[in-house]
């Protein structure tokens, strides 16, 4: 049994799987981040529902980034406190990896490009081609003209979107916007990470914030 946090956009998404399949899955929208105030919230809520409790839990998985970082904090440190009281083990799953995997569901035999918006004409970008192949694993990416035109076949899934068309001006290229970020995308990864034993150290791990953070004109480097 594996509970599976994703925290890394506005989405606060909280699932439950046994043996790598879906148990429930409790998810809120809002336009601000509501993470801090409803995650324990909603994981209380879905064991609820499934009659499950804490002790009951394998390991727990967890969106590490790119993402926001606020929200990639939060998540993190409520898998962390969970997983030191329980004793159990937490799995990293690369927040932008989540979302392609339930891209490469939907678009099989297309190059997925999965993105999340960061500042100005930049997204934190991964892009896998139809044969696995990663061409950029969880980078910022400056989109720019002609940005993806070499890509065979590509779909564009995650956070505005919008703004790869305008700024690629790459006529081509697919978007889907109903491929959201969930902890759906987790489960069929946690649970290979979890059979082949790839966890995380709960005192060494930190959130892939993928660059560094510019707070008041300083920087905060990478925890």
């Amino acid at each position: 049994m594996i509970l599976h946090l994703e925290t890394a956009t506005k989405i606060c998404s909280v699932g439950l799987s046994f043996q790598g399949t879906l148990v429930g899955i409790i998810e809120k929208n809002d336009e601000d981040y509501i993470h801090g105030e409803a995650l324990t919230e909603l994981i209380a809520e879905l064991l609820k529902i499934h009659a499950t409790n804490l002790e009951a839990l394998d390991a727990i998985s967890v969106s590490i980034g790119p993402g926001s970082y606020t929200g990639l904090r939060i998540g993190l440190a409520t898998a962390k406190g969970l997983c030191l009281g329980l004793n159990i083990p937490i799995i990293p799953i690369s927040s932008l990896a989540a979302l392609e995997s339930l891209a490469i569901k939907k678009h099989p035999n297309k190059t997925i490009i999965s993105v999340f918006d960061a500042r100005r004409d930049e997204v934190f970008c991964r892009i896998r081609d139809t044969n696995g192949n990663i061409h950029m694993d969880d980078a910022p990416l400056i989109l720019e003209n002609g940005t993806f035109s070499a890509l065979n076949n590509p779909v564009c899934v995650g956070e505005n979107l919008e703004k790869v068309n305008r700024l690629t001006a790459h006529l081509s290229l697919v978007t889907d916007e109903e491929v959201k970020c969930s902890a759906l995308g987790q489960i069929v990864l946690a649970y290979h990470a979890y059979q082949n034993n790839r966890f995380a150290n709960l005192a060494t791990l930190v959130p892939n914030y993928t660059k560094e953070v510019f707070i008041n004109q300083g920087i905060i480097p990478k925890e």
